[in-house]
């Protein structure tokens, strides 16, 4: 009885530490545009697929790509930045910005 008494306590340490790695620590899965309200220009980051089928258009210094969430809706991305090197062959990427109407206005993007 006394050494399941002294395994208790470690256990619930250890289980408390898991529960907060996996909810604070772990990378999350993929966002939702869903989340995101189409009249408030605040910029918020939401991790996507890239839809790679649909290819990357580049004109000077703005550019346009489509990304899907964890729904499966896809959305145009645009925006007036440089992409990061290797954007092309990545799959899940990182946007900041807002949404624009039908599409996503990006302010920043960054590998996973």
């Amino acid at each position: 009885m006394k050494t399941i008494q002294k395994l208790i306590l470690p256990l619930l340490v250890l289980l408390v530490i898991f529960i907060i790695y996996k909810f604070y620590f772990a990378k999350s899965g993929l966002g939702s545009f869903s989340d995101f309200d189409p009249n408030n220009t605040a910029v918020k980051e939401i991790r996507v697929q890239l839809v790679v089928d649909r290819g990357v258009t580049r004109q000077g210094d703005s550019f346009v790509f489509y990304a899907s969430d964890k729904n499966g809706t896809i959305m145009m991305i645009n925006g007036e930045i440089a992409l990061p090197q290797g954007f092309d062959s990545a799959d899940v990427i990182i946007l900041k910005g807002h949404l624009s109407g039908s599409s996503f206005h990006a302010h920043e993007v960054s590998l996973d």
